[in-house]
Protein backbone atom coordinates (compact mmCIF):
# COMPACT_ATOMS: atom_id res chain seq x y z
CA UNK A 1 0.00 0.00 0.00
CA UNK A 2 2.71 2.43 1.01
CA UNK A 3 4.80 1.56 -2.05
CA UNK A 4 1.89 2.31 -4.38
CA UNK A 5 1.35 5.71 -2.76
CA UNK A 6 5.08 6.49 -3.01
CA UNK A 7 5.00 5.69 -6.74
CA UNK A 8 1.94 7.94 -7.22
CA UNK A 9 3.68 10.64 -5.17
CA UNK A 10 6.76 10.43 -7.41
CA UNK A 11 4.52 10.73 -10.48
CA UNK A 12 3.07 13.94 -9.05
CA UNK A 13 6.60 15.21 -8.39
CA UNK A 14 7.77 14.54 -11.94
CA UNK A 15 4.58 16.03 -13.41
CA UNK A 16 4.92 19.14 -11.28
CA UNK A 17 8.54 19.62 -12.29
CA UNK A 18 7.61 19.24 -15.96
CA UNK A 19 4.68 21.67 -15.89
CA UNK A 20 6.63 24.31 -13.97
CA UNK A 21 9.50 24.10 -16.46
CA UNK A 22 7.11 24.39 -19.42
CA UNK A 23 5.58 27.64 -18.17
CA UNK A 24 6.67 30.98 -19.58
CA UNK A 25 8.83 33.21 -17.41
CA UNK A 26 6.91 36.19 -16.01
CA UNK A 27 9.70 38.54 -15.05
CA UNK A 28 13.22 39.33 -16.01
CA UNK A 29 14.81 37.02 -13.49
CA UNK A 30 18.55 37.61 -14.00
CA UNK A 31 17.79 39.06 -17.41
CA UNK A 32 16.55 35.74 -18.76
CA UNK A 33 13.08 35.07 -20.10
CA UNK A 34 11.24 37.73 -22.06
CA UNK A 35 10.46 37.07 -25.71
CA UNK A 36 8.24 34.24 -26.83
CA UNK A 37 8.25 31.04 -24.83
CA UNK A 38 7.69 27.44 -25.83
CA UNK A 39 3.97 27.85 -25.15
CA UNK A 40 3.03 31.48 -25.49
CA UNK A 41 -0.71 31.57 -26.15
CA UNK A 42 -3.09 32.61 -23.40
CA UNK A 43 -5.14 29.40 -23.46
CA UNK A 44 -2.07 27.23 -23.06
CA UNK A 45 -0.93 29.34 -20.10
CA UNK A 46 -4.29 28.79 -18.40
CA UNK A 47 -4.04 25.05 -19.05
CA UNK A 48 -0.56 24.90 -17.54
CA UNK A 49 -1.68 26.94 -14.52
CA UNK A 50 -4.62 24.61 -13.87
CA UNK A 51 -2.45 21.53 -14.39
CA UNK A 52 0.11 22.89 -11.91
CA UNK A 53 -2.61 23.54 -9.34
CA UNK A 54 -4.08 20.04 -9.73
CA UNK A 55 -0.66 18.39 -9.47
CA UNK A 56 0.18 20.53 -6.43
CA UNK A 57 -3.01 19.41 -4.65
CA UNK A 58 -2.22 15.77 -5.48
CA UNK A 59 1.35 16.20 -4.22
CA UNK A 60 0.10 17.74 -0.98
CA UNK A 61 -2.51 15.02 -0.45
CA UNK A 62 -0.06 12.17 -1.02
CA UNK A 63 2.47 13.85 1.28
CA UNK A 64 -0.11 14.01 4.07
CA UNK A 65 -1.20 10.43 3.43
CA UNK A 66 2.38 9.15 3.51
CA UNK A 67 3.12 10.96 6.77
CA UNK A 68 -0.08 9.57 8.31
CA UNK A 69 0.80 6.03 7.19
CA UNK A 70 4.32 6.38 8.59
CA UNK A 71 2.99 7.28 12.04
CA UNK A 72 0.00 4.90 12.07
CA UNK A 73 1.58 1.88 13.78
CA UNK A 74 4.56 3.59 15.39
CA UNK A 75 5.63 2.05 18.69
CA UNK A 76 7.55 4.07 21.27
CA UNK A 77 11.20 3.11 21.26
CA UNK A 78 14.35 4.21 22.97
CA UNK A 79 17.45 5.20 21.05
CA UNK A 80 19.60 4.15 24.02
CA UNK A 81 20.06 0.38 24.15
CA UNK A 82 19.55 -1.17 27.56
CA UNK A 83 22.29 -3.47 28.71
CA UNK A 84 21.39 -6.76 30.41
CA UNK A 85 21.37 -6.33 34.17
CA UNK A 86 21.01 -2.56 33.89
CA UNK A 87 17.99 -1.19 35.71
CA UNK A 88 16.14 1.98 34.93
CA UNK A 89 15.84 4.56 37.72
CA UNK A 90 13.22 3.50 40.25
CA UNK A 91 12.37 6.96 41.56
CA UNK A 92 10.80 9.46 39.17
CA UNK A 93 11.86 13.09 39.20
CA UNK A 94 9.70 15.48 41.24
CA UNK A 95 7.51 17.98 39.37
CA UNK A 96 9.12 21.15 38.04
CA UNK A 97 7.26 23.25 40.62
CA UNK A 98 9.17 21.36 43.34
CA UNK A 99 12.58 21.76 41.75
CA UNK A 100 12.48 18.73 39.45
CA UNK A 101 13.50 20.55 36.27
CA UNK A 102 16.50 19.67 34.16
CA UNK A 103 18.52 22.66 35.35
CA UNK A 104 17.88 21.83 39.02
CA UNK A 105 18.94 18.25 38.43
CA UNK A 106 22.14 19.39 36.71
CA UNK A 107 22.92 21.75 39.60
CA UNK A 108 22.53 18.91 42.09
CA UNK A 109 24.80 16.64 40.05
CA UNK A 110 27.38 19.44 39.79
CA UNK A 111 27.28 19.98 43.58
CA UNK A 112 27.77 16.25 44.18
CA UNK A 113 30.73 16.14 41.82
CA UNK A 114 32.32 19.21 43.43
CA UNK A 115 31.96 17.69 46.90
CA UNK A 116 33.48 14.39 45.80
CA UNK A 117 36.35 15.97 43.84
CA UNK A 118 39.65 16.42 45.70
CA UNK A 119 41.16 19.86 46.08
CA UNK A 120 43.32 20.88 43.14
CA UNK A 121 47.06 20.44 43.59
CA UNK A 122 49.03 23.64 44.09
CA UNK A 123 50.75 24.65 40.90
CA UNK A 124 51.51 27.63 38.74
CA UNK A 125 48.93 30.39 39.01
CA UNK A 126 47.39 32.27 36.14
CA UNK A 127 48.39 35.96 36.23
CA UNK A 128 45.55 38.27 37.23
CA UNK A 129 45.05 41.57 35.42
CA UNK A 130 44.56 44.70 37.51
Amino acid sequence: MQTVIIVIHLMFVLGLIGTVLLQKSEGGGLGVGGGGGFMSSRGTANLLTRTTAILAVGFFATSLLLSWLASYNRQPASIVPELPGQQSPATPLPPISQGGGVLDTLKQVDKQQNQAAPAPAPGPQVPQSQ
